[in-house]
């Protein structure tokens, strides 16, 4: 490209060539300079303008400085109305997290004295102003706090409701025969050998032999062996001094150091040791002393009850609530 530069009275000329990379840094450096002229002439007007009060200057700087701050302000109040939305939606979840705290602490046997719950409130609903940043940011500090309240007490009662589950599940109340008949119960008796009066210290189930024997209760079998009186006897140990004795298998799943469950297959019913037929003979000992196991089998029958008749109840409810709608 060629530049022909002449001066005032075209007398004198000078021709100007430039390649393709000297005409890019001088169209560059054009835009550049008008760049840095328009915007020192822009700061110069508006600025000169707002200091000497020129009208038409001041009206333009206040409608952008309005506009900008009246932005910010419907910003500010769409997120405060979205917040105080969201934080409704969060203490009606918190109402309902504090009822179900309380109807589980009384399944675990808390006392309800013993829960802080804040009191009851309600009434007619009147519309009012808007939540302010301020009282937005106070509502949902007492909110993080009832939250962190609700979850105290849920880890405590799941810590109750696990002790007592696993106490539950230690202690002999399963019966080891299923569906099978009660012969001898525990108390003073005949002896069936000697014919003399004599203390049985268990329950005899009688059963066909190979009916399976389960274990009452979890626990660690202590004990696996045959002995004259009993033939194949297997303990378990429950804890807290606890031992369930099961006598007269004609065969054995376990053996002395296996964990067992509640349930599980220990053993099968024979007919060995002092024994006149095949049943088994379920013993429950306390420190080593005999106790009446059906004291202990009742006991889980009357846990069992509640439950079947909450669980009936509920499904007459579900059945109400079917047939209202």
């Amino acid at each position: 490209m060629q530049l022909i530069i002449t001066d005032a009275w075209l007398i004198k000329s000078r021709a100007v060539h430039l390649s393709g990379t000297k005409l890019l840094i001088a169209i560059f450096m054009l835009s550049i300079g008008l760049m840095l002229c328009s915007a020192a002439l822009y700061h110069w007007v508006f600025l000169k303008g707002a200091r000497e009060g020129w009208p038409i200057i001041g009206s333009l700087v206040r409608l952008v400085v309005k506009d900008e701050f009246a932005q910010r302000d419907r910003f500010l109040r769409e997120n405060i109305e979205f917040m105080a939305k969201k934080l409704g939606e969060m203490q009606a979840k918190m109402v309902q997290l504090e009822s179900l705290g309380e109807r589980v602490s009384g399944l675990a046997g808390m006392n309800p004295a013993e829960i802080k719950v804040k009191p009851g409130q309600g009434g007619r609903l009147v519309l009012g102003r808007a939540l302010s940043l301020i009282e937005l940011r106070e509502t949902l500090h007492e909110l993080d706090e009832v939250a962190g309240q609700s979850a105290d007490l849920l880890t405590v009662l799941e810590s109750r409701l696990f002790e007592q589950k696993i106490k539950k599940m230690m202690v002999p109340t399963q019966s080891p025969v299923l569906n099978a008949n009660l012969g001898s119960v525990f108390g003073w008796r005949i002896d069936p050998i000697t014919g003399r009066s004599a203390l049985h210290t268990g329950l005899d189930f009688p059963a066909t032999p190979g009916t399976a024997i389960t274990a009452a209760a979890g626990g660690v079998v202590v004990t696996q062996e045959y002995q004259p009186e009993y033939g194949n006897i297997v303990e378990i140990d429950h804890g807290n001094e606890l031992i369930s004795r099961y006598a007269h298998s004609s065969k054995v799943a376990v053996k002395r150091g296996d964990l067992v469950k509640r349930g599980q297959k220990i053993a099968e019913v024979g007919n060995t040791g002092r024994s006149t037929g095949p049943h088994l003979h379920f013993e429950v000992l306390v420190q080593g002393i005999p106790q009446d196991p059906q004291k202990f089998l009742n006991a889980g029958r009357n846990l069992i009850a509640p439950a079947a008749s909450q669980a009936t109840l509920s499904s007459s409810a579900v059945s109400l609530s079917t047939k209202g709608k």
